[in-house]
């Protein structure tokens, strides 16, 4: 149950004078143990917050003395029976930041999980639309026996986490210093109206935030199901009759890598196209039509895409995606003619030129694919992929000791890559 930390343990004393010198002696002869509390939660928190893709920041931070007795005062001026150990909860502070709304759930998830929580406070939620102030999720966790036993006594038992996205933080000082530090607070209504809009703005550029985050997880995923069925088609149209008594192994790609100026470009069609809402759901549905193998939709889909005249770079993406759809339909002079259409609005589309070079070694004409893949490697030469599909064109042709090279050459990019390693095998028993 989590009950109020600050109501417990209160007793009745008469009011006097807090004696200043007294406390901040008692106060920093604990300053360096709670600096090094302070920087173990912080290592902690960093440490279990891994999992997450976009790292919050984890900043961590010991009270002045100054500070805490300006807060003391404050207190003792509300309720002289205020004691110091119970009014005063955030001497040792850690602020998460994190880039968008989702990861606040999972980081208070995280500090439920790994700590004792003494108790919890949303800060800003029950501010209506009218008013200004910033949000954030407030812990008070117990501080963890093993630091007091690694550390010493500090003279606390709890510490303070405060959770925000970004741009919440970012309110929150600009606030602490409008607000918290002045000496008058704004009482003018038209400036609470400018204050409150500032903050709503902010608010709404979150929630934006997190759907482009939202979109884009989508994408992406698509994208992993669309690449995962082009390779395997790939697989079995070349790899296959090259060893036709093996069991082929996954596709040697390192998928991720290689494609995120892609992703990034698609991501950002929205924003390029004066259409944007036209562009996002006629991507997404395209995908997901592509990748329930309804090519014929999906071309459809690209083309209708590509008639609403997005810029080059754009264009050039949708291109080459009709084009997979079309060589995993077997129309290969269509995916030939996609892929150059790719690669004349982008010429450092390497994959475009690529993909051609593949569908010219399904059709067998390979002193085009090797002419496709040397274009395709001048462009990026670091492409263990492509290396080794040369090489298997060569093979083909019988150059044996172009195609080892062209093996070498992907193994040195890829050494652990059991798809490359078997073909070097096969060449080498060739060669013996």
């Amino acid at each position: 149950m989590i009950f109020s930390y600050r109501k417990l343990g209160r007793r009745m004393y008469n009011p006097t004078i807090p004696d200043q010198t007294t406390l901040r002696q008692a106060y920093e002869g604990y300053a360096l143990v709670r600096s090094f509390i302070a920087k173990d939660m912080e290592t902690t928190l960093e440490e279990k917050l891994k999992f997450l893709p976009s790292r919050p920041v984890v900043k961590g931070r010991v009270k002045e003395f100054e500070s805490y007795y300006k807060k003391y005062i404050k207190l003792l001026q509300k309720d002289s029976s205020c004691s110091q150990s119970l009014g005063i909860t955030d001497v040792i502070g850690i602020r998460i930041v994190c880039p968008f709304f989702e990861d606040l759930i999972l980081v208070e998830g995280c500090v439920k999980a790994n700590f004792e929580v003494i108790e919890v406070e949303r800060k800003g939620s029950n501010y209506s639309f009218k008013e200004f102030g910033y949000e954030s999720i407030h812990f008070l966790i117990k501080i963890p026996e093993v630091l007091i036993k690694k550390r010493g006594a500090c003279g606390l038992d709890v510490v303070e986490i405060q959770i925000r996205t970004i741009l919440q933080d970012a309110w929150a000082e600009v606030e602490h210093e409008l607000v918290y530090k002045a000496a008058f607070t704004p009482f003018d209504e038209p400036m609470k109206r400018k204050l409150a809009a500032l903050n709503a703005s902010l608010s709404l550029a979150d929630t934006i935030f997190q759907e482009v985050r939202t979109y884009q997880r989508r994408l992406n995923g698509e994208l992993e199901k669309r690449r995962d069925s082009f390779f395997k088609k790939i697989e079995a149209s070349i790899d296959t009759p090259l060893f036709a008594n093996e069991k082929p192994d996954k596709p040697l790609q390192s998928r991720h890598k290689e494609i995120s100026r892609d992703e990034a470009l698609l991501a950002a069609a929205s924003q390029d196209s004066p259409d944007s809402n036209s562009i996002d759901e006629l991507l997404l549905t395209a995908l997901y039509a592509h990748n329930e193998h309804r090519f014929t939709e999906a071309i459809t889909l690209y083309t209708a895409i590509l008639n609403l005249e997005p810029e080059n770079t754009i264009a050039s993406l949708i291109y080459k995606h009709r084009g997979m759809a079309s060589f995993a339909q077997s129309q290969y002079d269509d995916a030939i003619e996609d892929f150059t259409r790719s690669l004349a609005l982008d010429r450092e589309s390497y994959k475009a030129v690529y993909f051609r070079g593949i569908v010219k070694t399904v059709l067998q004409q390979y002193l085009d694919a090797i002419e496709d893949f040397t274009l395709s490697l001048k462009i990026n030469p670091y492409q263990a992929f492509c290396y080794y599909r040369r090489g298997q064109a060569y093979y083909h042709l019988d150059d044996l000791p172009q195609s080892l090279a062209d093996c070498d050459a992907a193994l040195a990019l890829e050494p652990d890559s059991k798809a490359i390693a078997r073909f070097r095998k096969l060449l080498l028993d060739k060669l013996a």
